[in-house]
């Protein structure tokens, strides 16, 4: 293993010296600190971790917590796009990333936290009403979290209001009035959904049958399978439907072909993230284009802000805008089919 001592020799510099360029002080010379730093890099230097978190109290390690109720894990298109780009913004501030589990640390995060000396904590899926989550919150750690809010803590979050409301006035404006919502668990962002849809629907006059509005899951093509054709064989089944997210929509696609209706000729449908196979299906998807990178790069910055300038940094909603994404798979109530 290479070591500030061999670092110092290859330099001709003291090993002081070279610990002072390695740790960004400013009473190196420019030149002798680049010469330091470009031959760490060419020798592979890591820096002992139990060194530097003795010395510096930080161990340049944060936890992610991310439990998925449909366990795709990191193939859920969404979150793995927000991980992934929290993960690089973390990596370039010399940081390592660590899942957190509920089955380490005595069913606690925040015990799990303090076994692997975390920094400081993403959570970014996960019932964030659950006691282990509040108590996490609660904790000595900064905590970032994704579309939801703790007194104290960081958020980083996408209107998902404004995004269920532009998804339903799309389709009245083309001409739909007989329209169906499938949304997710009972969860905060589901809740901000039903908020848009219902405003949509109210504010052009449309009143929405009870059974028009089915609980459904994200991330669960069989379950939106299973509703799209209870829907659609209801006395006066809907003209158009918004489905959970853009993965649950190919089980309501498949649903519609085995009763032989197709999209958009029979029915219209729109979606939900905007992820890269809603775009690449046809027709074409209409959805809401979410952005995860977007999601994960603010929510990396502004964890790492919050552990470097605890004294400083104020904790903040960060809002994520999305767009709205037209494809072929609406079409206007009027056409002739």
């Amino acid at each position: 293993m290479v070591t500030i001592r061999d670092i110092s020799k290859k330099c001709g510099v003291s090993p002081a010296t070279v610990s002072k360029a390695l740790n960004g002080y400013t009473d190196v010379g420019a030149e002798t600190a680049k010469k330091i730093r470009e031959t760490a890099r060419e020798m592979h230097y890591m820096p002992n971790a139990a060194a530097r978190l003795l010395k510096t109290k930080a161990s340049h390690n944060i936890g992610v917590v991310f439990e998925d109720e449909t366990q795709s894990g990191l193939a859920h298109e969404f979150f793995s796009q927000i991980l992934n780009s929290a993960k690089n913004e973390m990596e370039r501030s010399g940081y390592d990333i660590t899942f957190i589990s509920s089955m380490i640390g005595g069913n606690s995060f925040l015990e799990h936290c303090r076994y692997r000396k975390c920094d400081g904590v993403l959570v970014a899926s996960v019932d964030f009403t659950s006691r282990q989550v509040t108590e996490l919150a609660a904790g000595e750690f900064p905590v970032v979290t994704i579309d939801y809010s703790f007194p104290g803590q960081s958020s980083v979050i996408s209107d998902n209001v404004e995004g269920a409301y532009e998804l339903v006035k799309y389709l009245i404006l083309k001409g739909h009035r007989r329209i169906a919502f499938i949304h997710g668990e009972d969860t905060l962002v589901t809740q901000k959904r039903i908020e848009g849809f219902y405003r949509g629907c109210a504010e052009y006059g449309i009143r929405v049958p009870d059974e028009y509005v089915r609980n459904g899951a994200y991330h669960d093509p069989e379950r939106t399978r299973t509703i799209t054709t209870e829907l659609m064989k209801l006395p006066t089944p809907p003209t158009a439907i918004l489905f959970p997210d853009d993965y649950s929509y190919i089980g309501g696609r498949i649903a519609l072909e085995r009763m032989g209706l197709s999209i958009p000729n029979d029915v219209s449908a729109v979606g939900y993230d905007g992820i890269g196979l809603s775009q690449v299906l046809r027709p074409r998807l209409t959805t809401w284009f979410q952005d995860a990178e977007g999601i994960g790069r603010k929510a990396g910055r502004k964890l790492i802000e919050m552990i470097e300038h605890r004294d400083t940094a104020k904790p903040e909603i960060i809002k994520v805008k999305g767009h709205f994404l037209e494809g072929d798979s609406v079409r206007s109530a009027a056409e002739p089919r």
